[in-house]
């Protein structure tokens, strides 16, 4: 995928933007913490820095991957990825907000955007999120974004609940 451009997504509060070194601090953070359980962590600074680098890195090996999640004011507010790989039986929609910044609508806002990016560029089908089933805030995004519990599909981890977003028509 050489020459690929990276995607800025501007919406009405945010802006998705590649993801930059500075960036690495708060996420290390949030991956190192009892907040990334619903992600399978808490992880160590390797662990971190390797979903740091997988998101940046799948870009270029399949021409999607993570984007920072930043307000209007400059403020970084979390993240937002399509991820795939070994590790991802389907290409997934993910996102995960800092310490602070939930409940304002900026996962919803993010993830639609994304989202929409991912169904007008990359022409997929669908997209699914998964979920640990104690990660309730999250779950209630996914609903909001219109995605259906999909029960049928491939998983990460048999524990694992799977929202499927289907492609509008």
């Amino acid at each position: 995928m050489s020459g690929l451009v990276i995607p800025t997504i501007e919406t009405a509060r945010l802006r998705l933007r590649r993801p930059a070194l500075a960036d690495f601090p708060a996420f290390e953070q949030i991956m190192m913490s009892d907040r990334a359980k619903y992600m399978g962590g808490p992880f160590d600074r390797w662990g971190a820095w390797g979903m740091f680098c997988h998101d940046i890195a799948s870009w270029d090996l399949f021409g999607h991957g993570g984007l920072m999640v930043v307000r209007h004011d400059g403020v970084c507010v979390g993240e937002v990825s399509i991820n795939h790989g070994p590790l991802f039986p389907e290409k997934e929609l993910g996102w995960m907000l800092y310490h602070g910044f939930e409940g304002k609508g900026y996962a919803t806002e993010a993830a639609a955007a994304f989202r929409d990016w991912a169904f007008a560029t990359l022409r997929l089908p669908s997209l699914v999120s998964y979920f640990d089933p104690a990660n309730t805030r999250s779950i209630a995004v996914a609903v909001r974004l219109g995605a259906m519990r999909d029960d049928d599909a491939p998983r990460q981890d048999a524990e694992d609940l799977v929202y499927r977003h289907h492609r509008p028509v």
